[in-house]
């Protein structure tokens, strides 16, 4: 809800390889239950967006993943 209200958030998602984070954070378009958390995040975002009439919104994203970091 604070993104809708103008904050930054941040989705961050840690552990080690195999653990299922982009799982996760990604999901499986199909069924729709399987879905990701972002996907999920961005719809909700999207549907707060068309509900608030005449407001005007700028939407960025931005997606990282850091692997083997020595």
């Amino acid at each position: 809800q604070g993104v809708v209200g103008g904050y930054n958030g941040t989705i961050f998602a840690y552990g080690q390889t195999g653990s299922g984070k982009s799982f996760t954070m990604q999901g499986a378009a199909n069924p729709s239950s399987q879905k990701g958390i972002i996907p999920r995040a961005f719809e909700h975002i999207f549907e707060s967006v068309q509900c608030a009439g005449n407001a005007k919104f700028l939407l960025r994203a931005s997606y990282l993943e850091i692997y083997s970091e020595d």
